[in-house]
């Protein structure tokens, strides 16, 4: 179950970082993490990683 919990909250990191991408953005697009869309995913997944290993 815990397992699934990690699961779920990283792939909810990964959404919404994406959406951070594709909502907010880069307007210069000199912004390292948000210029591109895989790696706000990443850093999304990370931190919601973060947010459960810390609970």
């Amino acid at each position: 179950m815990y397992v699934m919990k990690i699961a779920l909250v990283i792939a909810a990191g990964g959404a919404a970082g994406y959406l951070w991408h594709r909502l907010v953005g880069c307007a210069s697009g000199t912004c390292p993490i948000v210029r591109n869309p895989y790696l706000s995913a990443i850093w999304g997944a990370l931190l919601g990683l973060l947010f459960v290993i810390s609970r």
